[in-house]
């Protein structure tokens, strides 16, 4: 059945009106007035309706039946990621999606290849947080983690939750996920394409992070935060 993410609250009976975005996705996949349909408000409540009247730019749907289903791990995972090229921050972000990551807070380091400021990281994020969405409607989350505005690693730190343990991904005095204390809130930090520099590990030490890595091969960035989403949902998760 497919799903659409559709921000708001749900009555049995009621008309919705579904959003522009997902009127195109209803005419992209050919739906008809008749086709079931499940619909999600992003904090944990689903509906089953009907469409009922498909029009050129709206599409009305009836909800049949409203639930509370919460498929999220009882890890909460924010992934602190360094921004990298398009199509693997891309990847990174549907994929931690997938794997039950809780947030995520996209930062600009000192070794990223890509640079962006103003408008074009508004716009930025905005297609991040539509990633995002996506994910939730292919693998059935019907919380929908946000994006955080794109900032620097000491904003980032900032604004971090003050309970939970905090990992970075890095060689240098690394330790083993299996040899830690079961959490249930992580903080994961993974670098660009060239790894974070000295000093913002120093930096990142200073917060409370400290150093794990996965087996003793190199991983590329978007490999690093995926594996050690997988590792840990195995290790703490619903895995």
């Amino acid at each position: 059945m497919p799903r659409f993410y559709v921000p708001q609250a749900f009555a049995v009976g009621e008309t919705v009106m579904l959003p522009e975005n997902v009127c195109r996705h209803v005419q992209v996949l050919r739906l008809r007035a008749g086709d079931e349909v499940e619909l999600f408000d992003g904090r944990g409540v689903c509906a089953r309706a009907v469409l009922a009247d498909i029009g050129r730019k709206q599409v009305a749907a009836t909800v049949l039946a409203v639930s509370a289903q919460s498929r999220e791990s009882p890890l909460e995972v924010v992934l602190v990621q360094a921004v990298s090229a398009a199509e693997r921050m891309d990847f990174t972000l549907q994929k931690s999606t997938e794997l039950g990551v809780s947030r995520i807070v996209p930062v600009l380091t000192e070794r990223a290849t890509v640079r962006l400021q103003g408008e074009r990281a508004e716009k930025k994020v905005q297609r991040w947080q539509e990633i995002v969405v996506a994910a939730c409607e292919q693998c059935g989350r019907n919380q929908v983690p946000e994006v955080a505005p794109l900032g620097s690693l000491a904003q980032a730190f900032a604004a971090l939750p003050e309970e939970g343990l905090r990992l970075l991904m890095s060689p240098h005095r690394a330790g083993r996920l299996a040899d830690l204390p079961p959490p249930k809130r992580v903080v994961l930090l993974v670098g660009p394409e060239g790894g974070l520099s000295e000093k913002e590990e120093k930096l990142a030490l200073q917060h409370g992070f400290q150093a794990v890595l996965l087996g003793r091969r190199i991983l590329r960035t978007e490999t690093a935060s995926l594996a050690a989403l997988a590792a840990m949902q195995t290790l703490w998760g619903d895995f």
